[in-house]
């Protein structure tokens, strides 16, 4: 990193310094993230109006409003999650949900569903709306619609453009660009996956899960071998002494015609790091750094945050980053850079 601050104001020849934009699936967790450096923290509601509705995770009312007030009070804000899409007939749910958070005074809404985001957009026109990644718009003409129509002021991008195609968009859209650089690579539709609805009936949008605990099964024989299995699909087989994982449809290892033995058919189980291409996301126009994992404990909530905000402010100051130490804390200690580094990932 040779580049050094041009200005007192912040920005560096190239880019403007990033908001680092953390997890939060929990009070504690939010408070954790806060003080461990972020920017702003996002997090969701204890009902399936928020895509990681996980049983014992997410905001009460009352937790949401004690959260506003201890971010803002250290200068963090609180993005707060309605970005699943409302069955006919349900739309209430959602609607308080965008009430809700007016109210308690949120710094932004992030939403996917059109409707949702016209019914915030026409009741509130001062609250600041950001497009999910759930909506999926990762073309200029997409997300030049959601600036147009319901006035989003920044997009969180799916995980599938290259740093150079970022860059490209950041010249031709009106909004800000968010973008993943730590956490889930999150390749299935960007969380709209219904492998998980086909096997166990349950929605893995509404229901903020991949794969049900109750519905998972591990299976060990006489030599040692593993077999996990969701409901009544085989999902993966591990040797004595391999390392297993948690069942997942997306990330299990499978028998096909088309290859001998068995091969992660849909993705491997990594994580994606894109510690490395910090400065030149920045310098494609990406103004916020966004940490995956509502779901993950405080401890990891502390490591990482610290660590892209040691990160982000080294780049800033003209220092080389030192984030070495993320890869123990990558799925499996497996790190990618994904669709970001070039198209030939899967």
């Amino acid at each position: 990193m040779s580049e050094a601050p041009s200005s007192e104001t912040g920005m560096t020849d190239g880019f403007v310094r990033p908001d680092l934009v953390c997890p939060a699936g929990t009070p504690a967790a939010l408070r954790t993230a806060v003080d461990a450096g972020a920017d702003a923290v996002y997090c969701g509601l204890q009902n399936e109006t928020n895509a990681r509705n996980f049983p014992g995770l997410n905001f009460t009312p009352a937790e949401l409003e004690s959260a506003v007030d201890y971010a803002n009070a250290r200068g963090a804000k609180v993005l707060l999650a309605v970005n699943t899409f409302p069955p006919a007939g349900r739309f209430a749910i959602w609607r308080d949900a965008v009430d809700l958070g007016a109210r308690l005074g949120i710094d932004a809404l992030i939403v996917a569903d059109m409707g949702v985001a016209d019914y915030a957009a026409r009741t509130y026109p001062d609250l600041r709306l950001h497009l999910s990644v759930q909506a999926g718009a990762s073309s200029p003409e997409a997300i030049r619609f959601f600036c147009r129509e319901v006035g989003v002021k920044r997009v969180v991008l799916p995980r599938i453009l290259t740093v150079a195609e970022i860059a490209a968009i950041h010249h031709q859209i009106p909004c800000e660009i968010e973008a993943f650089v730590f956490g889930n690579i999150g390749m299935m539709a960007e969380g709209r996956c219904s492998l998980t609805n086909y096997v166990t009936g349950v929605s893995t949008n509404m229901d903020g899960v991949c794969s049900p605990a109750a519905d998972v099964r591990y299976e060990e024989d006489a030599r040692h071998t593993l077999t996990t299995r969701l409901g009544p699909f085989v999902i993966d087989r591990f040797a004595a002494g391999e390392s297993a994982g948690y069942p997942t449809i997306c990330k299990g290892r499978y028998l096909c015609g088309a290859r001998d033995g068995a091969y992660y058919a849909f993705e491997e189980p990594v994580s994606l790091n894109l510690s490395a291409l910090l400065p030149d996301l920045m310098r494609a126009g990406v103004t916020a750094l966004k940490i995956e994992g509502r779901q993950r404990s405080r401890a990891y909530v502390r490591s990482v945050v610290a660590a892209f905000r040691r990160a982000v402010d080294d780049i800033m100051a003209g220092r080389d980053a030192q984030l070495a130490e993320l890869l123990a804390l990558t799925e499996g200690h497996r790190q990618t850079e994904g669709a970001f580094a070039g198209k030939t990932w899967r």
